[in-house]
Parts: structure tokens; C-alpha cells; sequence
């Protein structure tokens, strides 16, 4: 035991002396969570509206005032014509127009000339110009939105980012930390050491897990009070699946390191082949269901699919644990496949 904790403080004493891999582990996710949280965003705010009115009725000009109200348009012209409204939206100008049919106290007629380039966006504009127009007071419409009443974009990012930091750091860094012993040719000095092989692996193994848990805390930290993302269920779950995803994908890095060669492998395997699929089918960008059935088959083989479902559920949600169960489930048997492979692809005699 006491050759064990020797490992350990040896390669804990190696990583906080290299600054690094101190910058990547602390650095990159405080960078990255910034970035990421503030810039990926689909929330509407200030859409370049352009209005169509020929009529001057209460009802039309309460409708008006209500679109100016809204943090979500800003007024930039009013036309005479739809298609002087058109103009504007070609030449940039604005991103909407929204045309009130003559009488419109009698007969209600609204139509929206989008700028359909990005047809994402302009289905958000849109629904989001239906809800302000057919607002509760007018007596039309009567929604509620469930987690995520102000539909901050953040509440569905942070979670994908939380998958993506952890997935990346830990896999990167634990394999390029086996494989730089194998170049320098240190791991067949450690492997006739009197500690097991295994017990080797492990201790190499930790200083990170211990490490990931620190970055872990520094992440949800940044999102609460900087993001100002809810943690509505309990820390405890959060933090314990947290923790099984840490120690999955350590076990992947353990798995890449038995198959690379040198650390640039080690590097591309692990941040070009993860960073990718992670990104484009994990369901942090793209929802799953609107993929095609090939690539929903792959995106199930995805961990960060599984523990980004589950912080969502967990933090946003405010779930208990048993609707966590599938999730926690897939994660655990990832992680005790990903460790069995690594474990038997250890080649102890480093051929």
C-alpha cells in the first residue's frame, strides 16, 4: 500500500510541476465554459423587425406596442407595402416583417415575412412573434413553459458542455500521460518495480480522477453563478454521476493509451476522434430525433449522450435519481467495458 500512495504522490507531484497540463486541466475548461456558454446561444433577442400597418384601430396599435415592449424585436421601420418590407430583408436590413391586414380589429390577420437563410433561427422568430402577439392578455393564448420560463439557451448548453470538458480532459490527459512513459522508457522501470502492473495503471490513474473532481467543482460553480444555470435537483446525484462519467472516461484514455504508439496519437485519438462525434451526436447541438436512423444507432454508442441526458435532468429538471436509472445504467457498463479492454490490451511486456 505504501509503494501504491508512492506512485501516486510521484505522478501527482509530476502534474502540478508541469504547467502544461495544470493550463489544459484548468485553463481549457475555464476558457471553453466562457466561450461556449456565452457564444452558443439561440436565444432571440433584438430581431431586426419591420412593420406593415395601414391601419390605425386600437387593437393593431396595442399589438404594436406590445412588439416594442418585447426584449426580443426591435422596431427598425414602418413600411406602406409588403413588398417594401421584402426590400429591407434582402438588402439586410432587418430580419422580419410582420404585415397586419387592413380592418385589422375585425378581422386579425397577421402574416410574417421571415428571412429563411437560417431556418432554425426563423422558426424561432417566428413562434417566438406568435407568442408576444397572442399573448395571454389578449385572451387567445394560455402556455406555460416548464424549467425554463425565460428559455435561456444556457440551461440546454451547459449541460453538453459539463460532457464535453470531462470527456476530452480526462481521456486526453490520462492517455498522453501512459504513452509519454512508454516514449521516454520509463513504464518498463516502473513495471519491475515490486507493485503490480495494475497497481501502476491505477496510480497513474488517480492524481486525475482527483484532479477531474476539482475541475468538476470549478465547472458547475462557473455555471451557477456565472451562467446563472439552476442545479434544481440534488448535488449529490449530480456530483456521484459526475463522478462515474470521470471515471469512464478515464478509462477511455486507459484504452487509447494501449493502442497508441506516441502522444501525437495518443492526441489526435483523443481530442480529433472524440471532439467530433461528441460534438455532432451527442445531442448538444443537433437533437438525436432528428437524425437519421443511421447516425441515432451511433449516437447510442455515445457516452456524453447518456450523462448529458442525465444532467439535464438532474440540473435543469430538478429529476430524482430513479429517473436517472437508464443513464447511470449505459454509464456503468461503458465504463467496466472501456476498463476490461484496457486491462487485457495492457501488454506488460511493451513489445
Amino acid at each position: 500500500m505504501i509503494q501504491f500512495l508512492s506512485f501516486v504522490i510521484k505522478e501527482a507531484r509530476h502534474i502540478l510541476r508541469d504547467r502544461r497540463t495544470m493550463l489544459i486541466l484548468f485553463g481549457m475548461p475555464l476558457a471553453m465554459m466562457m466561450i461556449l456558454g456565452f457564444a452558443i446561444t439561440t436565444d432571440v433577442r433584438d430581431v431586426r423587425t419591420v412593420l406593415v400597418t395601414t391601419s390605425s384601430d386600437h387593437l393593431s396599435t396595442q399589438m404594436v406596442n406590445r412588439l416594442a415592449a418585447s426584449e426580443y424585436f426591435s422596431i427598425v421601420a414602418k413600411v406602406a407595402s409588403p413588398a417594401e418590407a421584402e426590400r429591407w430583408i434582402r438588402a439586410g436590413k432587418a430580419d422580419i416583417a410582420m404585415v397586419f391586414s387592413p380592418r385589422f380589429a375585425s378581422r386579425g390577420g397577421v402574416q410574417f415575412i421571415v428571412d429563411g437563410s437560417d431556418p432554425n433561427m426563423a422558426q424561432q422568430w417566428t413562434a417566438y412573434a406568435s407568442g408576444v402577439l397572442l399573448n395571454p392578455q389578449g385572451g387567445r393564448v394560455n402556455s406555460r413553459m416548464l424549467f425554463n420560463p425565460q428559455m435561456r439557451s444556457a440551461y440546454n448548453f451547459v449541460p453538453a458542455i459539463m460532457g464535453m470538458l470531462l470527456m476530452l480532459i480526462c481521456a486526453m490527459m490520462t492517455s498522453i500521460s501512459i504513452v509519454r512513459e512508454k516514449e521516454r522508457g520509463t513504464m518498463e522501470v516502473l513495471l519491475v518495480s515490486p507493485v503490480r502492473p495494475l497497481m501502476v495503471i491505477i496510480a497513474k490513474s488517480v492524481p486525475y480522477f482527483v484532479l477531474a473532481f476539482f475541475v468538476l467543482m470549478v465547472i458547475m460553480l462557473m455555471a451557477r453563478f456565472v451562467l446563472m444555470v439552476p442545479l434544481a435537483g440534488s448535488l449529490f446525484w449530480i456530483v456521484a454521476v459526475s463522478l462515474l462519467y470521470i471515471l469512464l472516461a478515464l478509462s477511455l484514455g486507459l484504452l487509447i493509451s494501449t493502442i497508441a504508439k506516441t502522444q501525437l496519437v495518443a492526441l489526435l485519438a483523443s481530442a480529433m476522434m472524440l471532439l467530433l462525434p461528441v460534438v455532432m451526436l451527442s445531442g448538444m447541438l443537433f437533437p438525436i430525433e432528428s437524425m437519421p436512423p443511421v447516425l441515432q444507432y451511433i449516437s447510442a454508442l455515445m457516452p456524453p449522450r447518456y450523462y448529458i441526458d442525465a444532467m439535464r435532468k438532474l440540473m435543469i429538471m430538478g429529476a430524482g435519481v430513479e429517473d436517472v436509472l437508464r443513464e447511470i445504467g449505459v454509464l456503468s457498463a461503458m465504463t467496466l467495458a472501456f476498463l476490461t479492454l484496457a486491462l487485457k490490451k495492457f501488454n506488460v511486456t511493451l513489445d
